[in-house]
C-alpha cells in the first residue's frame, strides 16, 4: 500500500492571503466552452524548438501562438510533461506566445549524463529561456511543483538573469525545502499508521513501474488531486504521470527529496506570485506560507494566493483562478494584449 501511494505521490503570514480575482479577459475560460473542453488536446499546432544542454541532453520545447506575442513559459511538475499545460496552452495561445517544456527525462526530453539536482533543474530552465524569450522582451514564468523548484533554482543559480528574462514568476504548488517533513502525504488516513519520514524517501526514490488500475487512481486521487477533483481532471492527470518512465520519476523524487532552494528567494526580484490549494497532499500550505514569508522579506511578494479544497494539480482543478494568477503578472508587467 505503502509503495503504491509512495509511487502515486511522484505525480508529481505577513503577506496575507487573498482570493483570485479576475483580471481583464485575455483569455479562454471554462465557461467559454464546453465543459472539460481544455482539457483535450491543443487544437493549435506547435513550433517545436530543440534545445541542447550543456552536457548534450536534447529537451523538447514545444511553442504555440504568435511568436511575436507576450512570451508566457510554462515548467510542470515530477512525473508529468509539458502537456500537463495543456488547459493553459488552449486557454491563452490565441493571444500569447506560450512556450512549454518537457523536463529532463520526461516526456521526449532526454535524460542526459548528469547527476539530477537543483543546478540541472536551473540549467535547463537557463537554457530554454535563451532559447524563446528574444532579446530584449521578458516572459511570465509559471511553475508547478518541481516546475516552480526549477525557477527558485535558476533565480539562486543566475540571480543576474531574472530582471533580464522575467517579468513576473508564479510559483504554484510548490515548496522550497523540507518536502518530505512537511508533505501531507506521510499522515494517511486514521486507518493507517503515518509513514516514518526515513521511508518517503526510498518511496520517492523507488522505480517500480505504475499500472493503470482501480487502486492507481483512487492513490493518485488521494495524494495529488481533491476529494472534488472530476473524474475528467483524475483521467487527465492519471495519463500524464502514468507515462512517466520509472527510472525518471525515481531519480527525480530521490533528489528531490532532500532539496534546499532557499537562496533563491532573495533573488526572484520580479513579482512573484504563491499559490497553493488547502487540499494539496504533496506541498501543503505550509510550503506556501514559507515561500511567501521568504518572499516578502526580500521584498519580492506579489501576494499568496490560497484555493480552497484545491489538490496539488491546481492548474488542473482550477483553471480559472491559475489563468486569473498569471494574467495578474502580465497586467502587473504593463504588458498590453491587443
Amino acid at each position: 500500500m505503502l509503495l503504491a501511494i509512495g509511487a502515486c505521490a511522484l505525480a508529481g503570514a505577513a503577506a496575507g492571503m487573498v482570493a483570485a480575482r479576475r483580471p481583464r479577459s485575455t483569455v479562454v475560460r471554462t465557461t467559454d466552452v464546453a465543459p472539460h473542453a481544455l482539457l483535450t488536446t491543443p487544437s493549435l499546432e506547435a513550433e517545436e524548438i530543440e534545445v541542447r544542454t550543456g552536457d548534450g541532453a536534447r529537451l523538447r520545447v514545444l511553442a504555440y501562438g504568435d511568436p511575436d506575442a507576450q512570451p508566457l513559459v510554462f515548467s510542470h511538475g515530477w512525473t508529468c510533461n509539458g502537456m500537463y499545460w495543456t488547459p493553459q496552452i488552449n486557454a491563452f495561445a490565441d493571444r500569447y506566445r506560450v512556450v512549454v517544456y518537457d523536463q529532463r527525462g520526461h516526456g521526449a526530453s532526454e535524460a542526459g549524463t548528469r547527476r539530477l539536482g537543483p543546478d540541472v533543474l536551473a540549467d535547463d530552465l537557463a537554457a530554454v529561456l535563451d532559447a524563446v524569450v528574444p532579446a530584449g522582451r521578458k516572459a511570465v514564468l509559471a511553475g508547478h511543483s518541481m516546475g516552480g523548484m526549477s525557477i527558485i533554482a535558476w533565480a539562486e543559480r543566475f540571480p543576474e538573469q531574472v530582471s533580464e528574462k522575467a517579468a513576473g514568476v508564479l510559483l504554484a504548488s510548490t515548496g522550497m525545502d523540507n518536502l518530505v517533513a512537511d508533505a501531507a502525504l506521510i499522515a494517511l488516513p486514521e486507518r493507517f499508521p503515518r509513514v516514518p519520514v526515513k521511508m518517503v524517501r526510498p518511496l520517492m526514490g523507488a522505480r517500480v513501474p505504475l499500472v493503470e488500475s482501480k487502486f492507481t487512481t483512487r492513490a493518485l486521487r488521494y495524494v495529488a488531486l481533491s476529494p472534488s477533483a472530476s473524474v475528467a481532471e483524475v483521467d487527465f492527470c492519471e495519463k500524464i504521470v502514468l507515462g512517466c518512465p520509472p527510472h525518471t520519476r525515481g531519480g527525480w523524487g530521490f533528489a528531490l527529496s532532500t532539496l534546499d532552494i532557499h537562496e533563491g528567494l532573495e533573488n526572484l526580484d520580479v513579482p512573484t506570485t504563491v499559490l497553493v490549494g488547502t487540499a494539496d497532499r504533496l506541498t501543503p500550505p505550509v510550503h506556501a506560507r514559507r515561500l511567501a514569508a521568504g518572499l516578502e522579506k526580500a521584498g519580492n511578494l506579489e501576494r499568496l494566493v490560497v484555493l480552497d479544497g484545491v489538490g496539488h494539480m491546481s492548474s488542473v482543478e482550477a483553471i480559472d483562478a491559475f489563468d486569473d494568477e498569471v494574467l495578474h503578472l502580465v497586467e502587473r508587467a504593463g504588458v498590453t494584449v491587443s
